[in-house]
C-alpha cells in the first residue's frame, strides 16, 4: 500500500480540481492519503516566486485554463467573484476540524466546493459562519495550536521540496500540478521509467542563471 501526502490550498483552482480527480486517477491501486493543507503565499515567498494571479496576463489565462479544464473533465468549477483572497481562516477551519491535525476528505472537499461552486465570494462572513456551522469544528480557527500546525505543514511541504499547489507526494517523489495525475499514475503502475536517468540525472543538466535551492 502507497501513502500519499497531498499538499493543498483551498485558493487554488488547479488544488480543486486534482482533489476531485484524485480517485479516479488511483482508482484500482491500494493507497492511503494523508490531506495537508499549506499556505501557499508562504511557499511561493520561500522560493522566491509570484503568485499567476499576481502577473496581469498570467492571472486572466489561468481563470480562463481552469474553467476550460473543469468543463473538459466534467468537474464542476465556477471562479469565485473575488479572487486572490485571503484563504487563511479556511486553512484554520480545516485544521480545527482535525483538532489540530490534518484534516480528512469530507472536510477538504466542503471547503473546495464552498470556494469554487456557486461563484460567490469564500470570504463572506454569513457564508463563512454557515461553513463553520456545517463542520462544526472541534477547536477554534484561532487556535495557536491550529496556526502551529499550519506552519508545520508548510515546513514539512519545504523539507519535502514542493513549491506549489496541488503537490502530491509518494516515496520522496513530488508530483506538482493538476497535469502531473497522469504521472503520478504511471508511477503507481511500476512504470521503469522512473528508475532511469528522466528521473534521476536532472541535476546534470547545467543552468546558466543562478538557481536557488
Amino acid at each position: 500500500m502507497k501513502h500519499i501526502t497531498f499538499y493543498l490550498d483551498f485558493i487554488s483552482p488547479y488544488a480543486h480540481l486534482a482533489f476531485e480527480q484524485i480517485p479516479l486517477t488511483l482508482e484500482g491501486h491500494s493507497y492511503t492519503i494523508d490531506y495537508k493543507p499549506v499556505f501557499l503565499g508562504a511557499l511561493l515567498r520561500h522560493h522566491g516566486q509570484l503568485g499567476p494571479a499576481e502577473i496581469a496576463a498570467k492571472r486572466d489565462w489561468t481563470y480562463r485554463h481552469v474553467q476550460w479544464l473543469g468543463h473538459s473533465q466534467g468537474i464542476e468549477l465556477t471562479m469565485p467573484c473575488v479572487h486572490p483572497f485571503n484563504p487563511l481562516p479556511l486553512l484554520r477551519l480545516s485544521i480545527a476540524c482535525a483538532q489540530g491535525g490534518n484534516p480528512n476528505r469530507f472536510v477538504c472537499e466542503s471547503i473546495f466546493r464552498h470556494v469554487w461552486h456557486g461563484g460567490l465570494d469564500p470570504n463572506e462572513a454569513t457564508r463563512l459562519a454557515a461553513l463553520q456551522t456545517q463542520l462544526a469544528p472541534t477547536m477554534a480557527s484561532d487556535d495557536e495550536a491550529v496556526k502551529a500546525r499550519l506552519r508545520q505543514n508548510g515546513e514539512q511541504a519545504i523539507a519535502a521540496q514542493v513549491f506549489g499547489v496541488p503537490a502530491l507526494v509518494v516515496d520522496d517523489k513530488v508530483f506538482w500540478g493538476f497535469d502531473a495525475l497522469p504521472m503520478l499514475r504511471q508511477y503507481l503502475d511500476g512504470d521503469a521509467w522512473f528508475e532511469g536517468p528522466g528521473w534521476h540525472n536532472v541535476d546534470a543538466v547545467q543552468s546558466a542563471i543562478a538557481l536557488k535551492r
